[in-house]
């Protein structure tokens, strides 16, 4: 497989990203070392390691997630394309979670090292490598507040606002539904919400005809109900992000 060179790279022309000049675009190039492409089910990376290599989510979904001590897995969040793995581990020297695989994947990888002459000589990526450090924590945060605060049929809405924007901005979406390809439980833990009332809660919004999620698709039926069942403003402005 021929990597994909950074100049021409298919995530930069979706609307969810930021353009980025030659010169950006050029120490990206020197920064990818290479492509990995894995199957479903494959560990990224693993929690309490040290990685030599950060990757960028070229093709496919993963979910990043927590074992607990009893050896459950409690998912944290979904992994879509564009998205930046391993940067706790480039800056802490160990991961405190772990990224699998949901579906096959292509990933642009970079060499863990080089993070360095990023801050130094590139100040513009690594104003956007802080960018995704605290989108991270804003997120983490609204979970929490999700978590503490919303019920479930809430919880789920928020959830698949927010994903069915990101497949959208990534040009996703096939006919009248995004691609969705976790489990039920995986949905369930990233909520704090049982298997049963998971189940439950998508049974209301199917009836209602809101949403449905089947066979590893997303349908939106009413975008604007599930964006007040959300609390969300459906006329909100996308957020564009950095591509790393």
């Amino acid at each position: 497989m021929m990597p994909v060179k950074c100049e021409i790279c298919p995530l930069r022309k979706k609307p969810l990203f930021a353009e980025m000049d030659d010169d950006i675009v050029r120490f990206m190039q020197e920064f990818k070392v290479g492509e990995m492409k894995v199957k479903a089910g494959t560990t990224l990376m693993m929690e309490g390691s040290n990685a030599p290599q950060l990757y960028t989510a070229l093709e496919g979904m993963g979910l990043r997630y927590k074992t607990l001590i009893d050896g459950d897995r409690q998912v944290i969040n979904f992994v879509l394309p564009g998205d930046f793995i391993g940067l706790q581990a480039g800056v802490m020297r160990e991961m405190q979670h772990s990224v699998e695989a949901s579906t096959d994947m292509i990933l642009c990888v970079f060499d863990r090292k080089t993070l360095w002459d990023l801050f130094q000589n590139h100040p513009e990526r690594a104003f956007d490598l802080t960018w995704v450090a605290a989108v991270e924590e804003h997120l983490l945060g609204e979970s929490l507040a999700i978590l503490g605060q919303m019920s479930g049929i809430e919880r789920v809405a928020r959830a698949f606002v927010r994903l069915h924007d990101r497949c959208e901005a990534l040009d996703l979406k096939h006919g009248a539904g995004v691609p969705l390809p976790f489990k039920q439980q995986d949905l369930a833990d990233a909520l704090g919400l049982s298997l049963v009332h998971t189940n439950k809660t998508l049974k209301k919004l199917r009836d209602q005809s809101i949403a449905k999620w089947a066979n590893g698709k997303l349908e939106v039926m009413s975008y604007t109900r599930l964006c007040e069942i959300a609390q969300l403003d459906p006329t909100r402005d996308p957020i564009i992000r950095p591509l790393i």
